[in-house]
C-alpha cells in the first residue's frame, strides 16, 4: 500500500490513508467516485482518482452524518445528519465555474432542501418511487416517510413493536428497496423495551420482510447495510465481519468474504462491490464485546470483485477517521464536490432551469 499523506515535520496530515495500487486506476476505468459518511469525524468524505496512481480526496463536514442516498434520474443527493436531512442538487456548469477552483470539478452538489427531522438517529436513507424519501428512523423504532408535513411520517413499524415512542427497542438500522418501496429491514432483536437489544448483539439480529412482516433470517451478529443486487439478498454482518447472500426462503445464508474488521455500509457499482471498515472503539461498552474487537483495529474501504469473490483493493486511514456509516459510489463523477451549509458558500451559487450563476459574496 502507498500514499502515506504527510503533515508538517513528517506528521500525518487529516484523513491521511494509504491505498493499494490498483484502486486509483479501477475508480478510472470504472469512471466513479466513492463518497463516504464518517459520524464519528463529522464528514462526508469524496475520494476520487487524481491519476491512474494517486487519490485525491474532498471532506466536508456535516453534523452526525449517516445515510447517504442518490436519485440518478433527478440528479440528487440526500444526506441523514444529526437532526436533519439535506438534500442536495448536482450542477455541473456550476461546479466548471465554481469560484475557488474553476475548471477542477466536474460536479458540484449543492443544498437545495433541507428537512428538520428533530432528533431520529436516522440510519439508512434511501430515495424511493417519485423521489420520495424514506428512511431507518431508528430512535423510533420505524421506516418513515421524510416530507414537508411533519418531523417524520411513519411507514412501516416492526410488527413486535406495540408504541412509536423514542427508544431505540431493537436498533432497527438497515432496509433495502424493490421497484422503489422497502422490502427488508435489518435490526439487532426483537426487543420491545428501551434500548433491549444491547443484552446479546452478537447473537439476536434479524431479517423482516417488510411486505409479509415475516422474519426471513434470525440469529445473526449485528446485520447492517441489506442490499438487493438483482434478485439476491447481500447483508454485511459486522459483528464477524461477513459480507452474506441471503437464502430468503430458508433463512440459511452463504459467507462471500470474511474479514477482521467491523463492515457496515456498502456499494455496489458494476461488478465491483464497496465496503466499508470501521476501527472498533475499545472503551465502547457496544463495540468492546466482540470476539475480534482486537483485530479490528483498521477503518477505510475494502473492494471486492462480486463475481469472483475477490477482494481487489483496500483504503486504510491512518488519521481521523476510525468509523463509517455508509458508502455510496458517485457514478460518472471523477471529480465532485459537495458544499454544507456551515460555510456561505453555497448561497452564492444561482441554478435556474435555463441557466447558473455564481453570485458574488456581499462585503
Amino acid at each position: 500500500m502507498d500514499n502515506n499523506v504527510q503533515g508538517a515535520e513528517g506528521s500525518l496530515a487529516p484523513f491521511s490513508c494509504q491505498y493499494t495500487p490498483q484502486i486509483p486506476e479501477l475508480l478510472l476505468r470504472l469512471n466513479c467516485s466513492i463518497a463516504i459518511s464518517t459520524y464519528q469525524a463529522g464528514k462526508i468524505v469524496l475520494i476520487s482518482p487524481k491519476d491512474e496512481n494517486s487519490l485525491v480526496q474532498l471532506p466536508r463536514t456535516f453534523a452526525k452524518p449517516m445515510g447517504v442516498a442518490e436519485d440518478i434520474e433527478s440528479n440528487k443527493l440526500a444526506i441523514a445528519c444529526k437532526d436533519e436531512v439535506i438534500v442536495f442538487s448536482n450542477s455541473k456548469n456550476l461546479a466548471q465555474h465554481y469560484p475557488l477552483s474553476p475548471n477542477k470539478y466536474d460536479s458540484i452538489f449543492m443544498p437545495r432542501t433541507t428537512y428538520h427531522t428533530g432528533s431520529l438517529d436516522i440510519h439508512d436513507l434511501n430515495f424511493g418511487k417519485d423521489g420520495s424519501l424514506y428512511a431507518v428512523n431508528t430512535s423510533f423504532s420505524c421506516i418513515i416517510n421524510i416530507n414537508d408535513n411533519y418531523n417524520f411520517a411513519p411507514y412501516w413499524t416492526p410488527p413486535f413493536i406495540d408504541a412509536l415512542v423514542s427508544e431505540d427497542r431493537c436498533h432497527l438500522n438497515g432496509m433495502a428497496l424493490k421497484d422503489g418501496i422497502p422490502k427488508y429491514a435489518t435490526a439487532f432483536s426483537q426487543g420491545n423495551s428501551f434500548q433491549s437489544w444491547r443484552g446479546n448483539i452478537t447473537k439476536t439480529g434479524i431479517i423482516i420482510d417488510i411486505e409479509t412482516n415475516k422474519i426471513i433470517a434470525k440469529d445473526l451478529p449485528m446485520p447492517h447495510s441489506p442490499r438487493l443486487f438483482g434478485d439476491d439478498l447481500y447483508v454485511l454482518l459486522s459483528a464477524t465481519g461477513e459480507l452474506v447472500k441471503i437464502n430468503i426462503d430458508t433463512g440459511d445464508y452463504e459467507v462471500i468474504i470474511k474479514t477482521n474488521g467491523f463492515v457496515r455500509g456498502m456499494s455496489l457499482y458494476k461488478d465491483y462491490l464497496f465496503i466499508g471498515l470501521s476501527k472498533l472503539r475499545k472503551n465502547s461498552s457496544t463495540f468492546a464485546k466482540l470476539d475480534f474487537a482486537e483485530k479490528a483495529n483498521q477503518s477505510g474501504i475494502l473492494v471486492v470483485h462480486l463475481p469472483t469473490a475477490s477482494i481487489v483493493g483496500k483504503i486504510s486511514y491512518l488519521t481521523s477517521l476510525d468509523e463509517i456509516y455508509d458508502v455510496h459510489i458517485l457514478a460518472d463523477k471523477i471529480r465532485p464536490n459537495i458544499l454544507n451549509t456551515i460555510k456561505p458558500d453555497y448561497k452564492y451559487g444561482i441554478m435556474t432551469p435555463e441557466a447558473t450563476y455564481w453570485a458574488k459574496a456581499n462585503k
